[in-house]
């Protein structure tokens, strides 16, 4: 018997996650300059990131010598979000935070509830502890709640949504994920991963943490990877009921955000400016995209984070096309959507960029 046949069955089985190819990747591949490529496949912040966090991490390099302390992030995030400093868990990125509540839930007989076409986490975090995982079928691409609350068993301990749903796009209104959380039972957690909220227009957010103090089996996740431009440096967390929160941290790494994320998250909160620069940019190059896309005749799905997903004829070979190109964009067939692209919006030269390469593949 092979050592890898001493490893849990459930981890044998596990399809390892398949991140956007890398800037020098495709350097080494194509025999191109890195700077000649343009990568539009992770949702990263084409502005970069924050310069009150840049100037925070130039700082905070002088004490990387010591063990990271977690205070000042977690009372800026308690108090901007409403909540006490122990319903706040930090994590390397959300999905740590993702994990830290699977480890805390999740076991051989139970099960996790979640959508076809949803993040690619979802189902990693749950089989890794042996847990059953339950797909629903999507509606237009995005969660179904009514087939979600359905699929709920008595073994049901977690529900993964993410508002908005990556990879495709799809915004669930707040007051039908209200009604949702007020009809599943009590002892199921609803982890809600916002890692898009920021680029949801204004209208449309809404505090889901204030709905703690009424919903205590409901986690919100965040991120700093997308608009704070900090992916990185691996940065995220969850708000959480003390007793979730409390659950969470007995299974986190003690010290599983280091110094320099800590500073630059933490100076990036008050980076108002850059956070609302990043939102119009975003705006702008989204309809830029839309608009070059809908000159092929190109359908998209509905886009409410800082991504666009639409459909070609033959999407693997559009891909490769555009990479020949220097333009990296994600390939979603992972996600059971063979013939879809997902492009991240970045610059207004970059779009254009895209969107030429995309002319001479078409």
């Amino acid at each position: 018997m092979s050592l890898a046949e001493q490893a849990l069955s459930y981890v044998r089985a596990i399809s390892p996650y398949q991140p956007g190819k890398p800037i020098t990747e495709l350097a080494r591949e194509m025999g191109m300059p890195v700077e000649q490529i343009v990568k539009l496949a992770s949702n990263e912040n084409p502005l970069g990131m924050s310069p009150k966090a840049r100037q925070a991490v130039e700082a905070a390099i002088a004490g990387v010598e010591r063990y990271p302390d977690q205070f000042e992030l977690i009372a800026k995030l308690a108090e901007r979000s409403g909540v006490a400093p122990n319903q706040v868990v930090l994590g390397n990125g959300s999905n740590d935070v993702l994990e830290l509540i699977a480890r805390a839930f999740l076991a051989p007989g139970r099960s996790a509830v979640f959508a076809q076409h949803a993040f690619a986490v979802y189902p990693l975090a749950t089989l890794v502890t042996g847990a059953e995982l339950i797909a629903t079928p999507a509606r237009n691409y995005g969660h179904d709640l009514a087939a979600m609350r359905a699929a709920i068993r008595p073994d049901t301990r977690i529900i993964w949504i993410a508002n908005p749903n990556n990879p495709t796009g799809n915004f669930l209104p707040y007051p039908e994920v209200r009604a949702f959380l007020a009809s599943v039972p009590a002892d199921v957690v609803v982890v809600l991963d916002e890692a898009y909220n920021e680029y949801i227009a204004p209208e449309e957010r809404v505090d889901t943490a204030s709905w703690l103090a009424e919903f205590p089996n409901l986690v919100v996740c965040r991120t700093f990877s997308k608009i704070y431009g900090l992916a990185g440096l691996r940065v995220g967390y969850a708000l959480a009921s003390a007793e979730v929160a409390g659950l969470m941290n007995r299974v986190r790494q003690p010290f599983n955000v280091n110094n320099l994320a800590l500073a630059a998250a933490c100076a990036a909160l008050d980076d108002h400016e850059f956070l609302t620069e990043s939102y119009e940019v975003n705006q702008r190059g989204k309809a830029q995209l839309l608009a070059g896309l809908q000159r092929h005749g190109l359908e998209t799905i509905p886009a409410h984070g800082n991504f666009i997903t639409f459909r070609c004829a033959d999407a693997a070979a559009t891909n490769q096309k555009l990479l020949q190109q220097g333009v990296i964009v994600r390939p979603i067939a992972g996600y059971g959507l063979p013939d879809w692209l997902r492009v991240t919006i970045g610059t207004a030269a970059e779009n254009a960029r895209f969107l030429d390469a995309l002319d001479k593949a078409l």
